[in-house]
């Protein structure tokens, strides 16, 4: 049988990885898991309660195509007292997980063809979908100095028919700040391209809170979650922010594709937004997790680092020790017994230099990863 060229999309690497450790796992090692980005903690224990008590008495059918009318009245509160910001509810669109509103974003905002901007390194699914909707995925090369970010001047020349952010990003952690994200909404308004802001990562930030691109501009998708900070992923409920005059499309679109996102994962996430006290517990794992990873991995020998701003990732540059950062990873993972991923999942052109390490689990775990990463690092040295 014939096959769309649009479904020859590239394989998402790090869902190999965790096969591989899946593997490796079942002929009976112990795997230190830094590859996947999902918190180790699940939902929020009262949250669950609540749901478990409602699904007694409720048959869980059908919702309406945009959501919950509690649950986005919910987020919109969530969105005034994050950021400041007042936020129509009905401006705000529950989702199939980040991934279904990727999908509908791309799709009421683009036309085949049209040419995306997205920073290198970045989440490689973005690819991959814009891809399978027959849109063009452009990549713009970004630098340590600029914090692993799109600057402005990087719009220049592209012609660009819109432009995606993710702050914190995956894989590098690294984050706008308010200033930077104006910046760019302004040369997008400029421009006439729509802007997409990434902020499945926000609650999840150690220096300074993160910056939501609705701060700056209303003429913007905003795309969230409730997989990272509220430990639901695979819950598969997102959410998004958008124009006003966008609603209707979206909504459109929402009914025919997903016709609602998953019912009882809507519960969930109602409940799980006033789970404050069990949620900051995990993100205080999550700071001493990268502590003790940035202390572990320069010691270690990967002493160059993306700006891991928030989130729960390292980027670390490993080109002083392979130019092949998939077999070095592969390496690890066989030798050291810790799953890792290659950066060429985030950046096809320099990712063969670069690997990402996930601080999500226990503590004893990095505790553990570290260690056998510093002992594999010094045999390999010594060899």
């Amino acid at each position: 049988m014939r096959n769309s060229t649009r479904g020859l999309v590239d394989p998402f690497i790090v869902m190999d990885v965790m096969e591989a450790a899946r593997a490796a796992e079942e002929d009976g090692r112990h795997i230190i898991h830094m590859e996947v980005g999902q918190p180790s903690t699940g939902a929020p224990a009262a949250a669950l309660a609540r749901l478990s008590d409602e699904l007694a008495r409720d048959p869980m059918g059908y919702t309406v195509a945009l959501g919950m009318p509690e649950l986005r009245a919910r987020i919109a509160r969530h969105m005034g007292e994050w950021y400041n910001v007042d936020v129509d509810p009905a401006r705000v669109i529950v989702t199939a997980g980040a991934s279904g509103a990727f999908i509908l974003a791309f799709t009421a905002l683009f036309d085949p063809g049209a040419r995306v901007g997205l920073g290198l390194p970045c989440y490689p699914s973005y690819r991959q979908i814009l891809r399978a909707l027959d849109l063009e995925p452009v990549g713009l090369r970004t630098s340590l100095e600029a914090r692993m970010q799109p600057r402005p001047a990087d719009l220049s020349g592209q012609y660009l028919d819109g432009l995606i952010v993710a702050s914190p990003g995956n894989p590098t952690g690294s984050m706008l700040g308010k200033m930077e994200l104006a910046a760019l909404a302004e040369a997008c308004e400029v421009s006439g391209i729509p802007l997409i802001s990434d902020e499945i990562y926000h609650g999840l930030s150690y220096a300074q809170r993160s910056v939501s691109a609705l701060e700056v501009t209303d003429e913007v998708y905003v795309v969230n979650s409730f997989s990272k900070y509220f430990s639901m992923t695979g819950w598969r409920v997102g959410w998004m922010v958008v124009p006003e005059d966008h609603v209707r499309i979206v909504e459109r679109l929402a009914q025919n594709m997903f016709i609602c996102p998953p019912h009882a994962s809507q519960r969930l996430a109602l409940a799980a937004m006033d789970c404050e006290d069990e949620l900051q517990a995990n993100v205080a794992v999550y700071a001493r997790n990268r502590d003790l990873l940035l202390d572990g991995l320069a010691r270690a020998g990967f002493a160059t680092m993306a700006p891991p701003d928030g989130a729960f990732y390292i980027y670390a540059d490993v080109s002083a020790h392979t130019d092949d950062a998939l077999a070095f990873s592969s390496e690890i993972l066989d030798r050291a017994g810790v799953a890792v991923t290659p950066g060429l999942d985030f950046d096809p052109e320099d990712g063969h230099h670069w690997l990402r390490f996930s601080y999500a689990r226990a503590t004893a775990d990095i505790e553990e990863g570290i260690e056998r990463l510093t002992r594999f690092m010094d045999e390999r040295r010594s060899a």
